[in-house]
Protein backbone atom coordinates (compact mmCIF):
# COMPACT_ATOMS: atom_id res chain seq x y z
CA UNK A 1 0.00 0.00 0.00
CA UNK A 2 1.20 3.46 -1.08
CA UNK A 3 0.86 6.32 1.53
CA UNK A 4 0.17 9.71 -0.59
CA UNK A 5 0.24 13.78 0.13
CA UNK A 6 0.61 16.10 -2.51
CA UNK A 7 2.85 19.21 -2.15
CA UNK A 8 2.83 22.75 -3.46
CA UNK A 9 5.83 23.82 -4.39
CA UNK A 10 5.83 27.76 -2.84
CA UNK A 11 8.06 30.62 -2.94
CA UNK A 12 10.10 29.91 0.18
CA UNK A 13 11.29 26.52 -1.14
CA UNK A 14 12.56 27.99 -4.25
CA UNK A 15 16.05 29.47 -5.32
CA UNK A 16 16.89 32.39 -7.80
CA UNK A 17 16.18 30.70 -10.78
CA UNK A 18 12.55 29.09 -9.51
CA UNK A 19 13.48 26.03 -8.73
CA UNK A 20 13.65 23.85 -5.70
CA UNK A 21 16.61 24.53 -4.08
CA UNK A 22 17.83 20.83 -3.31
CA UNK A 23 18.17 21.12 1.15
CA UNK A 24 13.91 21.85 0.46
CA UNK A 25 13.75 18.57 -0.59
CA UNK A 26 15.09 17.04 2.62
CA UNK A 27 12.39 19.62 4.55
CA UNK A 28 9.73 17.76 2.21
CA UNK A 29 11.03 14.41 3.11
CA UNK A 30 10.52 15.27 6.87
CA UNK A 31 7.28 16.50 6.42
CA UNK A 32 6.06 13.62 4.71
CA UNK A 33 7.58 11.35 7.01
CA UNK A 34 6.28 12.95 10.17
CA UNK A 35 2.71 13.03 8.76
CA UNK A 36 2.73 9.59 7.70
CA UNK A 37 3.89 8.52 11.13
CA UNK A 38 0.84 10.66 12.14
CA UNK A 39 -1.67 9.53 10.13
CA UNK A 40 -0.87 6.09 8.78
CA UNK A 41 0.94 4.60 11.62
CA UNK A 42 -1.17 6.34 14.85
CA UNK A 43 1.81 8.33 16.34
CA UNK A 44 2.72 11.10 16.28
CA UNK A 45 6.32 12.85 16.41
CA UNK A 46 4.84 14.99 19.69
CA UNK A 47 3.40 11.47 20.65
CA UNK A 48 6.77 10.17 20.75
CA UNK A 49 8.94 13.15 22.32
CA UNK A 50 6.15 12.65 25.15
CA UNK A 51 7.38 9.22 25.65
CA UNK A 52 11.38 9.88 24.98
CA UNK A 53 11.22 8.77 21.73
CA UNK A 54 11.82 9.38 17.78
CA UNK A 55 12.68 8.34 14.51
CA UNK A 56 16.02 9.82 14.02
CA UNK A 57 17.43 9.34 10.24
CA UNK A 58 20.27 7.00 9.93
CA UNK A 59 20.72 6.62 6.55
CA UNK A 60 19.55 8.80 3.23
CA UNK A 61 20.17 8.53 -0.17
CA UNK A 62 18.42 10.60 -3.22
CA UNK A 63 18.91 10.67 -6.72
CA UNK A 64 17.19 14.23 -8.42
CA UNK A 65 16.09 13.24 -11.17
CA UNK A 66 14.56 16.80 -12.36
CA UNK A 67 13.74 20.27 -11.30
CA UNK A 68 10.40 21.39 -9.64
CA UNK A 69 9.44 24.61 -10.17
CA UNK A 70 7.52 27.12 -8.37
CA UNK A 71 3.89 26.62 -8.97
CA UNK A 72 4.22 22.83 -9.11
CA UNK A 73 2.17 20.28 -7.09
CA UNK A 74 3.95 17.35 -6.56
CA UNK A 75 2.38 14.00 -5.69
CA UNK A 76 4.53 12.84 -3.06
CA UNK A 77 4.57 8.98 -2.26
CA UNK A 78 5.57 6.63 0.30
CA UNK A 79 6.03 2.93 0.75
CA UNK A 80 7.95 0.80 3.01
CA UNK A 81 11.19 -1.14 1.55
CA UNK A 82 12.34 -2.74 4.33
CA UNK A 83 10.88 -3.52 7.77
CA UNK A 84 13.59 -4.32 10.42
CA UNK A 85 13.57 -5.28 14.41
CA UNK A 86 14.47 -1.78 15.13
CA UNK A 87 14.51 -0.10 11.80
CA UNK A 88 12.21 1.05 9.00
CA UNK A 89 13.59 2.02 5.07
CA UNK A 90 11.33 4.12 3.25
CA UNK A 91 10.79 5.24 -0.83
CA UNK A 92 9.93 8.08 -1.07
CA UNK A 93 9.03 9.57 -4.76
CA UNK A 94 8.16 13.14 -5.86
CA UNK A 95 6.43 13.71 -9.21
CA UNK A 96 4.58 16.21 -10.91
CA UNK A 97 2.71 15.29 -14.43
CA UNK A 98 3.80 11.71 -14.50
CA UNK A 99 7.78 12.89 -14.21
CA UNK A 100 9.62 11.48 -11.33
CA UNK A 101 11.40 14.32 -10.00
CA UNK A 102 13.08 13.38 -6.47
CA UNK A 103 13.64 9.69 -5.30
CA UNK A 104 14.56 9.20 -1.80
CA UNK A 105 15.09 6.03 0.06
CA UNK A 106 15.56 6.79 3.64
CA UNK A 107 16.02 4.45 6.95
CA UNK A 108 14.94 5.82 10.34
CA UNK A 109 15.49 3.92 13.66
CA UNK A 110 12.64 3.58 16.39
CA UNK A 111 14.89 4.76 19.19
CA UNK A 112 13.60 5.15 23.10
CA UNK A 113 15.24 6.09 26.49
CA UNK A 114 15.69 3.15 28.46
CA UNK A 115 17.27 3.27 31.52
CA UNK A 116 18.65 6.68 30.88
CA UNK A 117 20.19 6.09 27.89
CA UNK A 118 19.21 6.50 24.18
CA UNK A 119 19.14 3.99 21.71
CA UNK A 120 17.66 1.67 19.14
CA UNK A 121 14.75 -0.33 20.74
CA UNK A 122 12.37 -3.14 18.77
CA UNK A 123 9.33 -1.47 17.46
CA UNK A 124 6.03 -1.67 20.07
CA UNK A 125 3.83 -4.05 18.58
CA UNK A 126 0.93 -1.58 17.08
CA UNK A 127 3.87 0.64 15.26
CA UNK A 128 5.07 -2.58 13.64
CA UNK A 129 1.54 -3.26 12.65
CA UNK A 130 0.62 -0.76 10.82
CA UNK A 131 4.20 -0.08 9.20
CA UNK A 132 3.51 -3.95 7.97
CA UNK A 133 0.82 -2.92 6.31
CA UNK A 134 3.07 -0.58 4.18
CA UNK A 135 5.47 -3.10 3.31
CA UNK A 136 6.45 -2.70 -0.66
CA UNK A 137 4.89 -6.17 -2.23
CA UNK A 138 7.23 -8.34 -3.44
Amino acid sequence: MLYRRLYPIEFNHCDPAGIVFYPRYFEMTNHVCENFFREAVGVSYADMMKQHAGVPTVRLETDFRAPSRLGDVLEVTLDVLRLGTSSVTFEIVGACGGQVRLVVAITLVWAKEVDGAIGPQPWPDAMRARLQGYVRAA
